[in-house]
């Protein structure tokens, strides 16, 4: 272990306090540029140039873009010009915060720096699939591509019993991570595949299929297999509450028949004049979801329990 890493380690165990406050503040810093990503990725603009401004145009201050506290302070308003300054700007810089702690106190500082980067693609890639129900190539293809480079970097990510030969375990952590991007992708198609047949129109994007690679590249199969599972329940849980306020509102549940036949002569969103075209849901935040319970809090029982079964078969 590195002297960076031990000291880490030693300020963790010294004072957890100042420790997880230290890592929430940078995780907020993180999550104030995510919030640059989500805005300016699907346009097409650069998220480094120019400088953060608001609507009007005035360039926003130093000390206006402190995350979480400036919208405190200036109680969700803009200084140049008083217009509302959406609450999702504090909630993904103190969502992001609560991540890194929850990823810094979980992994030794190696990992723990990896899966930062991990969960923050994640983090911009959900809110992003929110606004335009669509996942950028660069945090799919580009997350399959930064998995399997890591997991051969850094081993650990996937090897609980390493040989303590390098060489061996990258390449052993690099096709770890192809079967768990191969598994997670392979998977999630042939869902699709299937609910296609059964509803007679797309059940999920192909972002999603690559969202699932770039998942089994970080967390293996065993964690793109939960994701799956998890973000399936996950999105249950959004939907039941979303149905029963449609209820109520009188609203119909279920589209037409002819907004499931994707997209029409001269319709654009693929529904006939006067047709419903129905309910469109991101899976990509659920699929995401469901990988941060895995990482976070369900790796160790889970992965015991799917060896375990496998097991099981092959002594059937």
């Amino acid at each position: 272990m590195s002297a960076l890493a031990e000291a880490i380690l030693f300020m963790r165990d010294f004072n957890p306090l100042v420790y997880s406050l230290f890592v929430f503040v940078f995780g907020a810093c993180i999550g104030s540029f995510l919030n640059v990503v989500i805005y300016r990725v699907p346009v097409g603009r650069s998220v480094v140039f120019p400088g953060s401004h608001c609507a009007c145009g005035e360039a926003v201050r130093w000390y206006d873009n402190i995350p979480v506290l400036s919208w405190l302070f200036l109680r969700g308003r803009a200084r140049c010009c008083g217009c509302t300054i959406s609450v999702r700007y504090p909630f993904v810089e103190a969502f992001t915060g609560l991540l890194f702690v929850a990823v810094w106190w979980r992994f030794d500082p190696l990992a723990a720096t990896v899966f930062s980067l991990y969960v923050s693609g994640l983090v911009a890639l959900s809110f992003i699939d929110f606004d335009t129900m669509e996942i950028p190539d660069r945090f799919t293809i580009g997350g399959f591509l930064i998995g399997v480079g890591l997991s051969m970097a850094v081993p650990s990510l996937h090897l609980t019993d390493p040989s303590g030969v390098y060489a061996a375990d990258a390449l052993l952590g690099f096709f770890t991570a192809l079967q768990g991007a191969f598994i997670g992708s392979g998977l999630i198609l042939w869902v699709a595949l299937v609910a296609e047949v059964v509803l007679r129109k797309e059940a999920m994007g192909f972002g999603d299929v690559k969202l699932m690679g770039a998942i089994g590249a970080f967390c293996g199969w065993e964690g793109a297999v939960f994701s799956l599972f998890g973000g399936a329940i996950l999105g249950t849980a959004f939907i039941i509450p979303l149905a029963v306020r449609k209820f109520f509102q009188g609203e119909d549940l279920l589209p037409k028949r002819g907004a499931a036949r994707g997209r029409g002569e001269g319709e654009e969103d693929g529904a006939g004049e006067g047709e419903k075209e129905g309910w469109r849901i991101p899976f990509g935040p659920s699929l995401a979801g469901g990988s941060l319970v895995y990482l976070l809090w369900l790796q160790e029982p889970f992965d015991a329990y799917v060896h375990a079964f496998a097991q099981l078969l092959a002594d059937f």
